[in-house]
């Protein structure tokens, strides 16, 4: 196995680690309100980047892993990177209804899975 295969079947490896949820019941919550009030606007409103990312991984999760892109494969680590670092932002007391897991969730992570 060369190292490029590696490093995908890593990339690959993690990306399922982080991403609890189906492509389906992504594309459901990025319906709901909730998933379009939180994360990161561009200046002058617009789609929030997490958002977006949840539109992209709804994407992967649909595609062949034979398909998969260098772009796609960009889009899984920067997905594993934010998750690991969100997760570790957890507020204190419930977060069932919090920003924090609604943030989570367009990244495709429910942390009550």
């Amino acid at each position: 196995m060369s190292d490029d295969q590696h490093d995908e079947e890593q990339t690959r490896d993690d990306f399922a680690d982080a991403v609890n949820m189906t492509a389906s019941q992504l594309k459901e919550w990025l319906d709901t309100d909730e998933s379009k009030e939180v994360g990161q606007k561009p200046d002058g409103g617009g789609e929030s980047t997490g958002h977006e990312s949840g539109r992209h991984i709804v994407a992967i999760l649909e595609k062949k892993q034979g398909d998969y892109t260098d772009d796609d494969y960009a889009h899984m680590r920067k997905v594993v990177g934010y998750v690991a670092r969100h997760l570790k932002q957890e507020p204190k007391g419930d977060s069932h209804d919090s920003k924090w897991r609604w943030s989570l969730m367009n990244w495709g992570h429910d942390p009550e899975k």
